[in-house]
């Protein structure tokens, strides 16, 4: 039987028997030597606090460099077909700053492609802090550099025409479509679009997504209570009404702290469905427990015989370092199998290596059941 509830003031019909599965049972179809097979990594919060944008620049030239901050994690993400990240700043231009009004150097968004990321989704509580000028910058800043985005649009028209956003490749497509839970209370101005959450509106997303006749259809989402590491009841009931209407795998964002990952098994047919609840901090100057570091997921889709499905999917723990100097300090994202046993390679303080082996604990302990990513 289907129940309802509410999210926003909104009706949700709720998808009911969800059975949870154990991580292997993704593996439920062999590939043949006729299957497409497609890798889509995604990562968290991309944040850009003051110490960040310190960090960053060169006082000498007055530029910045966001480089060195992705360099370990780069080989793994640009090996992806598809990475997306959640852009939690606006590129608005100077006066740089951070919380609680994020504006980051437009060399951030230069290393995250350079990084070998493809998609910034943008809908998140962040989306307008510096107003309509830093809104509209960040739209031009992002098609300048070739980097795919979607959740804001300079307008409904712009949101008709490229909305949900279809991703081709290895001849397999994808509708990846993103929500916001808010604007931390600032009125989004006409005619601009940011993605909220509304159960009616996702619905029809749905709907015209699949016109598209994709393969696989993607929701992240920006929702939850920050720094709770379990997702909450809203959480949970959204979930089911979006793997209800269509999704086929949605993808959190929103908490800071990783969140529970759950394999959901289709009650009208043999698919898998996934639910990240959070993927944590990708990178910030968040120092505190659970708050320094994310998770990269992997799904690796397959395709055959007229079917896409999941053929597996991972998470790899990533540890956010910052190495504190004289006058400045620097950022680093650690995958975190290849420093948990070698810290010495990094000339890691006692203290940061207990604090990565930590964060790892941690994550593995809440993911009990989801492989964990070997590439490292």
């Amino acid at each position: 039987m289907n129940a309802e509830s509410t999210y926003g003031n909104k009706v949700i019909p709720v998808l009911g028997m969800i059975c949870l599965l154990a991580a292997g049972a993704i593996h439920a179809y062999p590939q043949r030597n006729d299957t497409l097979s497609l890798t889509i990594v995604f990562a968290g919060d991309v944040m850009g606090h003051d110490a960040q944008i310190t960090a960053a620049r060169d006082t000498v030239t007055n530029s910045y460099d966001y480089g060195p901050v992705f360099r370990y994690v780069s080989p793994y993400i640009s090996q992806a077909d598809i990475a997306v990240a959640n852009l939690e700043v606006t590129l608005a231009g100077p006066p740089y700053k951070g919380y609680p009004e994020f504006s980051s150097p437009d060399a951030l968004a230069i290393a995250l492609r350079d990084a070998g990321f493809d998609v910034m989704i943008q809908a998140n509580n962040h989306a307008l802090d510096r107003g309509e000028a830093g809104f509209v910058r960040t739209l031009s800043v992002l098609d300048s550099l070739d980097l795919l985005h979607t959740g804001t649009f300079a307008d409904a028209r712009s949101r008709e025409l490229d909305y949900p956003l279809i991703l081709e490749k290895r001849n397999i497509r994808i509708a990846l479509l993103n929500y916001t839970y808010g604007t931390n209370g600032l009125t989004i101005p006409e005619p601009f679009v940011i993605n909220r959450i509304d159960s009616l509106q996702i619905r029809d997303d749905l709907k015209k997504a699949a016109l598209a006749k994709p393969d696989f259809t993607i929701v992240t989402i920006h929702w939850g209570n920050e720094y709770e590491r379990e997702a909450n009841e809203m959480q949970r009931l959204l979930a089911k009404f979006l793997l209800a209407n269509g999704a086929d795998a949605v993808i959190g964002s929103h908490p800071h702290v990783v969140q529970p990952v759950e394999l959901v098994h289709r009650i009208d047919s043999s698919l898998c469905t996934v639910v990240v609840y959070s993927l944590g901090i990708f990178v910030s100057n968040q120092r505190d427990r659970y708050r320094d570091g994310g998770i990269l997921f992997e799904l690796r889709l397959g395709k055959s015989g007229g079917r896409t499905f999941i053929m597996n999917c991972s998470f790899m723990p990533a540890w956010v370092y910052r190495e504190d100097k004289p006058g400045k300090s620097s950022f680093c994202i650690l995958p975190v199998r290849l420093f948990e046993k070698n810290g010495d390679s990094l000339d890691l303080k006692e203290y940061d290596i207990y604090r990565l082996r930590r964060f790892a604990e941690d994550t593995r302990n809440l993911l009990i059941g989801i492989p964990e990513n070997g590439f490292f």
